[in-house]
């Protein structure tokens, strides 16, 4: 299979979907892999590191998706990258479909087969693909929210985890999954008071157990957050619904509730965001105020550490990769549920539930596509 990797274009993304021993891996296996010319650069790999290990550079993105049987990226295409989709041409990408509804249109126009990594699941319903950039987002989020604490980026001028005689900053993480998990663990690093809210009363016991002193595991309902909420100095929205758009936990009358300077960071804001006042914002601006409260919403949080993010996401990324350039997406598909869970558009057809239910469109389940007699009339 003819594997094409694009340079990201996406404002301050500085990751690359694979690593130059990514693309080692993919030719072993007698897959050609084109490389857009500086793609990695800024992950800290050199257009001659992926020569060395058997890419071909290409210097346009036209020219890639005119080749490339599957167009692998980090980030969802962009606008101006709708016109060279081609028919069956494989998108394999972060996509977050149910908070884009012209990117899910162009791609249904485009009848590509369109494959979600945050969708891939496996049987005990982790999200492999999506697990090791929520690892370092949580940590970012923390990270983030105590640098703009800080008075002379416009927050309230705390220091998160206190000194010696003086109370500590107070954190509330909305959300126990991998994202939470990780930002409360930094945030109870640091020192500070950590709220950590969840629905699941096992995951709470788990939490309970494992998590520093620090932190208190708390069950999450509106009433609780709303009280939690008028204290803290850091909240940190941490939820998410595999696919679909993320529910809206503080309303616009709850934030009047907040201190002035106090910050919400919304790392569900690519699935729409759990802050009723949350939206997109990047690495450019990352920040801004409502009602005196911060919001950082970068819908790309993981590409300020692009040296460790690209690493990481090539890990988890390259055997499904593999897979499906080996066997082709059907026969992935056929005999691996979890390649199954990210089909998200096929020829198009909206394949995942969640986003058909986002746009109130026609859901087709994937299983409908994958003979090839259904194939042959799409």
């Amino acid at each position: 299979m003819i594997v094409g990797i694009l340079k990201e274009i996406k404002t301050a993304e500085n990751r690359v979907c694979m690593t130059p021993a990514g693309v080692e891996m993919m030719t072993q296996f007698g897959h050609r892999v084109l490389v857009e010319k500086e793609s990695g650069v800024r992950s800290g790999f050199s257009d001659q590191e992926y020569i060395d290990h058997g890419a071909e550079i290409i210097y346009t993105p036209k020219e890639i998706f005119d080749q490339a049987e599957m167009i692998m990226h980090v980030k969802e295409p962009l606008p101006s990258e709708y016109e060279f989709i081609r028919k069956d041409q494989i998108i394999f990408t972060y996509l977050h479909l149910a908070a884009k509804k012209s990117l899910t249109q162009a791609l249904i126009k485009s009848k590509s087969i369109c494959i979600a990594y945050e969708t891939i699941q496996k049987a005990d319903q982790s999200l492999p693909l999506l697990t090791p950039m929520s690892e370092v987002a949580g940590r970012m989020a923390t990270q983030q929210g105590a640098k703009y604490l800080e008075m002379t980026q416009g927050g309230l001028g705390e220091l998160l985890g206190g000194v010696p005689g003086v109370n500590p900053g107070t954190v509330v993480v909305i959300g126990g999954g991998v994202v939470g998990v990780n930002a409360a663990k930094m945030a109870c690093g640091l020192g500070a008071r950590v709220y950590l809210l969840d629905l699941d009363l096992d995951r709470l016991r788990y939490l309970s157990d494992v998590m520093p002193s620090n932190c208190i595991p708390l069950m999450s309902n509106p009433v609780t957050v709303r009280q939690l909420i008028k204290d803290a100095d850091l909240v940190i929205g941490a939820v998410l619904i595999p696919g679909a758009k993320a529910p809206k936990l503080i309303s616009k009358d709850m934030l009047k509730t907040m201190k002035k300077g106090a910050i919400l960071v919304d790392v569900a804001i690519d699935q729409g965001g759990c802050f009723e006042t949350s939206k997109p914002t990047n690495h450019t601006q990352p920040t801004y105020i409502i009602d005196g409260v911060i919001h950082y919403c970068v819908t790309n949080m993981p590409g300020a550490v692009p040296k460790t993010s690209t690493i990481a996401l090539t890990n988890a990324t390259l055997p499904y990769a593999l897979e499906i350039a080996n066997k082709g997406w059907r026969k992935a598909m056929l005999e691996n549920d979890e390649i199954k869970y990210g089909a998200n558009i096929i020829k198009g057809k909206v394949t995942y539930q969640a986003v058909a239910a986002a746009f109130e469109m026609k859901y087709t389940p994937i299983e409908e596509l994958l003979n090839e007699k259904a194939l042959a009339s799409v």
